[in-house]
């Protein structure tokens, strides 16, 4: 059922240009709430903690993270509102978009373990199931809209990488 923006899902007619505008919004502002809260959850442990801490080669400046974080939350949001605009209704996407909600949380929840609960073990886990939640994403945006699949490619890459920083620290800090 691969559509593209504008054109109606199969059976339904495309969303009203008001109505997809709206919900463009809402995908931008839960996918930074997320962000922001990850953030914010960060924060609380990047100045002190993670300072301490042993890290791979290859670990970016800390400036590099917000930087490719927020460009890569907003190819997530522009990623989740084609498939939602494609599908015609939140009904016809509702496994891809659950799994992006879903991907979403893991997002959040490495930020809240990693950084929250200073686990590097915890964060492994979780970006793992990351890892997995975010293929599934991928795979299940591609039957409806190519580029949303290919708008969260840049962050699958990214998300691999940091399963490399993750996982590297962990090993490291023992």
């Amino acid at each position: 059922m691969s559509t593209e923006p504008g054109s109606p899902a199969p059976g339904g007619e495309a969303p009203s240009a008001l109505i997809s505008l709206f919900y463009l919004f809402v995908f931008l502002l839960v996918v930074f709430a997320a962000g922001a809260a990850g953030g914010a959850v960060t924060a609380t442990s990047v100045g002190d903690w993670y300072q301490t801490l042993e890290k791979p080669p290859l670990t970016p400046a800390s400036w590099v993270f917000p930087v490719v974080w927020n460009l890569l939350y907003f190819m997530m949001a522009i990623s989740a509102w084609l498939v939602w605009r494609a599908a015609g209704s939140f009904d016809r996407a509702g496994f891809a978009l659950a799994l992006f909600g879903a991907q979403l949380s893991l997002n959040l929840a490495w930020s809240i373990v990693f950084f929250g609960l200073r686990s590097p073990v915890l964060g492994v886990i979780d970006i793992l199931l990351l890892d997995a939640a975010l293929v599934g994403t991928v795979i299940a945006f591609a039957a409806y809209s190519r580029l949303a699949a290919l708008l969260l490619l840049p962050y699958l890459a990214w998300t691999l990488f940091a399963t490399y920083l993750t996982v590297a620290i962990a090993v490291l800090n023992r």
